[in-house]
């Protein structure tokens, strides 16, 4: 049963391979529906790869893997089941009721074609996953402009608004409790900027505190819910959702969800060594835990995708940013979750490039390639070269032994995902792979990667601070 990761057979057998470990380039590919995972430059030989997944089972990860999936409440510290997947499939009413109520107001307000812009108030998960992926398909059609903002900073807000037209704005606030402070503030100044227009009409509300909502004037028939079991870095899926909706139309949120339930299949029914959330994780267990590596670089070779390793840092550090076990013991025998950085390409070349290809520390990198572009083919050609140089000089350095500062040492991992293209599928496919790579890698360390006890003590005493 899962437990302390070190005491295995498979982590005393990958210990000893990685202390005679040499960097090799295997070839070796996968394609789940549009995306396909190149790992001929993560240096995996088969003895590493057999081991990982030896790993993996004796962590249990087919039966945690069921166990969300049947709803089983793994988020131990809060009793709750993880069931995001959910969100995209057709297998629970209230899910469905919520998801036909945001198609009814959405194709409504299209139809009265009073709004020309949404601006969406929230901050965390409430805000960096349908900011992301309205980004991600910003080449689509848009029905209306729509706008972000989450900083607490009066400027985020100000400088958004200050454009607009409070007449023809659709305000939308996300806060399942409807108190966070930051999207509170925010409400309220949005609030106040609408003047004498009607509350009821130009805002709505992506939250489960009716009397909340009421009291702040947003009729409550506008109020979309959503559950417990739904946690913030995961809620893209659910009502939070509602942005991309309303600026590009149900239709899209729906090929969205298609996307992510595509992936769910793929990961709930292949064999783990067949699995690419599951190989996309046991690439990472090795780098944290038997290479020594403290980071890896996400790099998205896509303009549209600007925004991946802001979303990502989220999912990724607050899931499994961990150092006390499912079983209440701190961890004191082997590392979890890495720290997350990266930027689009080719910006990074120009920015952190040089650290990674000759600094002192080694990390692993994912770059993310899109197979087909919109616009000028010449900047595509450009921009997919660009990418595939970086993998293979990270992989095969280049010695230079008269003039050593321009010594490459190579042997630096990484592996590639290319994305058939930017639709809606596409991206569900890609954000549904990253939860599942995070949920493996938290079955296997042994952490409940689906709480966030870490953010309440800056917030408690931020709010002592005001009220002395």
């Amino acid at each position: 049963m899962m437990g302390n990761p070190t005491k295995t057979t498979a982590w005393a057998t990958l210990r000893d391979i990685a202390a005679d470990y040499k960097y090799q380039t295997y070839p070796m590919s996968m394609a789940v529906g549009n995306i396909n995972m190149d790992m001929a430059y993560t240096g995996l030989s088969a003895s590493v790869l057999d081991g990982l997944v030896d790993l993996a089972n004796e962590q249990s990860l087919i039966e945690w893997r069921a166990k969300m999936f049947d709803g089983t409440p793994i988020n131990n510290t809060e009793n709750r089941a993880v069931l995001h997947t959910a969100l995209r499939s057709d297998v629970n009413a209230d899910v469905q009721n919520v998801l036909q109520k945001t198609k009814a107001f959405s194709d409504k307000t299209h139809k009265n074609n009073m709004f020309t812009d949404v601006v969406h108030i929230g901050i965390g998960g409430s805000d960096l996953g349908p900011r992301f992926v309205c980004q991600a398909i910003s080449h689509l059609p848009k029905i209306m402009n729509v706008h972000f903002v989450s900083n607490v900073d009066a400027a985020h807000i100000a400088q958004t608004l200050e454009p607009l037209n409070p007449k023809t704005t659709l305000i939308v606030i996300a806060s399942k409790t409807f108190t966070t402070q930051e999207t509170m503030m925010n409400a309220h100044y949005a609030k106040n900027w609408l003047g004498d227009l009607p509350v009821a009409k130009h805002m709505i509300a992506l939250s489960t505190n009716k009397d909340a909502v009421s009291a702040f004037g947003i009729d409550v028939d506008n109020m979309f819910p959503f559950w417990d079991w739904v946690g913030g870095r995961f809620s893209v899926w659910s009502a939070i959702g509602m942005p991309i909706a309303l600026a590009y139309g149900y239709d899209v949120f729906e090929q969205f969800l298609a996307g992510g339930h595509a992936m769910d299949d793929h990961f709930r029914t292949a064999n783990l060594c067949e699995n690419m959330p599951v190989l996309l994780a046991l690439n990472g267990i090795w780098n944290r835990n038997f290479m020594g590596r403290g980071a890896y670089a996400v790099l998205p070779y896509a303009q549209n995708l600007k925004s991946w390793c802001d979303y990502l840092q989220q999912l990724d550090m607050e899931s499994n940013g961990k150092a006390v076990d499912r079983d209440g013991h701190f961890i004191t025998d082997y590392q979890t979750g890495p720290v997350v950085f990266g930027q689009a390409g080719t910006n990074g070349q120009h920015a952190f490039h040089q650290w990674l290809h000759q600094g002192t520390d080694i990390v692993h990198s994912e770059f993310i390639k899109i197979k087909s572009l919109d616009g000028d083919q010449s900047h595509a050609r450009v921009l997919g070269a660009h990418a595939d140089a970086q993998a293979a000089a990270f992989a095969k350095g280049r010695e230079n032994k008269s003039e050593p500062h321009r010594h490459y040492m190579g042997k630096r991992p990484s592996l590639t995902l290319t994305l058939d293209d930017l639709s809606p599928h596409s991206i569900g496919q890609l954000m549904a792979l990253y939860e599942h790579k995070i949920f493996v890698q938290g079955i296997i360390w042994n952490i409940n990667s689906f709480d966030q006890w870490g953010v309440e003590l800056g917030k408690d005493m931020a709010q002592s601070i005001l009220e002395s």
